[in-house]
């Protein structure tokens, strides 16, 4: 039997209502283990999840409804793991024949029985620790992929492992990266027709995107396709990239190794697999602001900057570009188009339609024709500034010119800012309900350009704006008003009407990503340390367990000896968690880092041990003394170099030291040991020497104190006024 017919005959138990469990298929008497036809038709098997979306469309929807509107009150904990990664925790896990295979921060893997939580394996790929400072948002990964007898996985620092499933033990790896530069792996690769396809990460810092497939039996490379043209124009480039390059300023385009262009495909991509096309999202600019990237004769940016923010399909067996669409054409404020891309049929205007749909950072729901690339329609789902709407006949954004700040001059406060409406936390479909569940969220930003910017090829952000511009106050009230504009939401969206049908508000942004079942549920972690189940229908919470800290993974559900589980993996960590304001969160909803693995069944007993306390180190500075000048070159090197994982403003995270709390604080040469010498390089501190003078090093230690002062004494005002 050939994979069509495999395929058609599983399509066909699906449609009669024959739902199949696959269980024990995966290591048959054949030895095959996972199947290219498997993968075709996963939507047939409930009792495994075997793909990143659960099968190739991404829809994140499973048929299974032991667990449902009436029963899920019984709903719990049928056993947990703890992890031994204390950062964030963003794995879609796999199950296969009663086990389940995950992926935690740094890379590492483990295995699990399903139905038990027995630990099986564990690997750990040793990435380095100072790689942690080429990651923009957090040391995590986001999954497996699987094919044959094999796991794949990508590591931080670039490298593609093939893993023995039944054991843990390395078949093969492959660095896909140049590792001298700032690329990461956070995404799951996926695996079509044995090809394994992996993107990568970096543009915050200077890196040329590139998607690239390997053999599964082996990790030879087989094809890798750019997303931006080479700096130079070669005359024997692909007709793709000489297209792109009539977008960019390529006399400046690849000047600088630390102006590559940007474009990684990062996280999302979807499969047709009878149109035979992978679509991919394609990330931001490098740097971000285009003035810098690809300027203009009057000094602000020009051109489209082709294929910077766009779904792009590709044919997966060569890696020949097929067709493009671009959701925000000459990019400048990190506005991503690598966010979940879902493939669905459904009836648009009286006719049946193969769309993809995207909420992609900059506000916008997409819905595409997934044939022809050809706009559909869009409209916001979230507050947006930066553009009125979407021009039905051409699919561009009409853009509001004030928020258009890719030159140096006047900063603007855009909405959405650089975390978007929706970043990587995955949607999910249901067809019953014809609604895909979006983890929307709003939070602008302050984009002020950076005079007289310059790369750096070493450390820090190459973005071209001055992240330090936007700093929160030493003022309580002024930084509430800021923690009020802040709102997450789960959006039921209605893609035909393009608009909401019902919307629940989250205690915070950041919210997890979803589930979406037979049963008529909805299931989603979030920022308040919680993890829910809402009515498909109408939002209605109808369950909700204490998880103990933020949950911002996707949940999967499966079977094990015909009981349905339901398992998320815990732990809070990511972009937002390392820039949000600390003091704040601590005051009022403490959310920690506790690193676990969920899993529930009707009837489920377990209990979580009890809560520990939020450790709260009272602010105790040296006093400040440097001169007013000093303090100002330190906060704008701490905006560049330090802020990405210790918060702008200084004010901390819950995930990784505080630098005001540091003990090096108190003395000059503690710090530089710290930040010049690479100290704690192993713990994810690398040495910024290459980028940064003792000077500087040393005014930025002079910035740290001077908000540790500001932040004390409004501490203790606080306490004066509450006598």
């Amino acid at each position: 039997m050939n994979v069509k017919q495999w395929a058609f005959g599983a399509a066909l138990l699906l449609s009669s209502g024959m739902l199949v469990n696959c269980s024990g298929l995966f290591s048959g008497a054949d030895g095959e283990g996972v199947t290219g036809a498997m993968l075709l038709s996963a939507d047939a098997d409930t009792a495994n999840w075997i793909s990143h979306g659960r099968t190739y469309s991404e829809q994140r929807y499973s048929p299974l409804d032991q667990v449902n509107r009436d029963t899920v009150g019984d709903l719990g904990l049928a056993w947990f793991a703890d992890m031994d990664t204390a950062r964030g925790q963003e794995a879609t896990p796999l199950v296969l024949d009663g086990k389940l295979y995950l992926t935690t921060a740094w890379s590492k893997v483990k295995a699990f029985d399903a139905a038990t939580g027995a630990k099986l394996w564990e690997y750990d790929p040793e990435v380095p620790g100072e790689t942690a400072v080429k990651a923009c948002c957090d040391v995590v990964n986001r999954g497996l992929a699987t094919y044959g007898d094999k796991l794949f996985l990508g590591t931080l620092d670039g490298r593609l492992i093939a893993l023995d499933r039944e054991s843990g033990a390395v078949a093969w790896e492959k660095v896909t990266v140049d590792q001298s530069k700032s690329y990461t792996i956070t995404g799951a690769p996926r695996v079509i027709d044995g090809k394994v396809i992996i993107g990568n990460g970096g543009a915050e810092f200077g890196v040329r995107g590139f998607v690239a497939a390997y053999d599964a039996d082996d990790g030879e490379q087989l094809w890798k396709f750019y997303t931006v043209p080479e700096g130079g124009d070669p005359e024997d480039a692909p007709a793709y990239l000489q297209k792109a390059a009539e977008t960019w300023n390529m006399d400046v385009l690849g000047s600088s190794d630390a102006i590559g262009g940007g474009g990684t495909v990062w996280d999302s991509m979807a499969y047709d697999p009878d149109l035979d096309l992978l679509y991919i999202g394609v990330g931001n600019g490098s740097p971000w602001n285009r003035a810098y990237r690809s300027p203009g004769k009057d000094g602000t940016g020009e051109g489209d900057n082709l294929y910077l923010s766009s779904i792009v399909a590709v044919r997966p067996s060569t890696g020949e570009y097929v067709w493009h669409y671009q959701t925000t054409p000459g990019e400048t404020w990190d506005y991503t188009a690598t966010q979940h891309i879902m493939l669905a049929d459904m009836e648009i205007d009286g006719r049946p339609r193969k769309v993809l749909m995207q909420a992609p950072k900059n506000g916008f729901f997409y819905v595409i024709d997934r044939e022809t690339g050809q706009f559909i329609s869009a409209k916001p789902y979230v507050s947006v500034n930066w553009a009125t709407g979407i021009d039905p006949k051409t699919g561009r954004p009409i853009e509001n010119p004030q928020t258009r700040v890719d030159k140096t001059g006047k900063p603007a406060l855009v909405t959405p800012g650089a975390l978007g409406g929706h970043n990587w936390h995955p949607m999910a479909y249901s067809p019953t309900e014809n609604l895909v569940y979006i983890p929307a969220f709003e939070a602008g930003m302050m984009y002020a350009p950076e005079a007289d910017w310059k790369p750096d090829t070493a450390r820090g952000f190459n973005v071209g704006f001055n992240l330090g511009a936007g700093d929160v106050p030493a003022d309580e009230g002024f930084r509430k008003q800021v923690a009020g504009t802040l709102k997450g939401m789960l959006v039921a969206w209605d893609p035909v009407a393009q608009k909401p049908r019902w919307t629940v508000e989250h205690p915070g942004p950041w919210n997890g990503g979803l589930l979406a079942t037979g049963g008529g549920l909805v299931f989603q972690g979030t920022t308040g340390s919680e993890f829910n189940a809402y009515d498909a229908a109408n939002g209605k919470k109808l369950w909700s367990f204490a998880a103990q800290t933020g949950v911002v993974a996707p949940p999967v559900t499966y079977t094990v000896n015909g009981e349905q589980y339901v398992a998320v993996l815990a732990g809070w960590g990511g972009a937002y968690a390392l820039s949000v304001d600390g003091d704040l969160i601590k005051r009022k909803a403490p959310v920690r880092n506790i690193s676990r693995l969920l899993v529930f069944k009707l009837g489920g007993t377990a209990k979580l041990p009890p809560e520990p306390a939020l450790a709260d180190l009272p602010l105790d500075p040296p006093p400040s003394t440097a001169p007013a000048e000093i303090i100002a070159v330190g906060q704008a090197k701490y905006g560049r170099y330090c802020a990405v994982c210790h918060a702008p403003g200084a004010v901390g995270s819950t995930v990784l030291p505080d630098l005001r709390r540091a003990g090096s604080l108190e003395s000059a040469q503690a710090w530089n040991a710290v930040v010049e010498g690479g100290a704690l390089k192993d713990n994810g501190m690398a040495s910024f020497a290459g980028s940064l003078s003792q000077e500087e090093i040393e005014a930025i230690r002079a910035y740290v104190i001077k908000r540790a002062n500001e932040d004390k004494a409004l501490e203790a005002a606080k306490k004066v006024a509450r006598r």
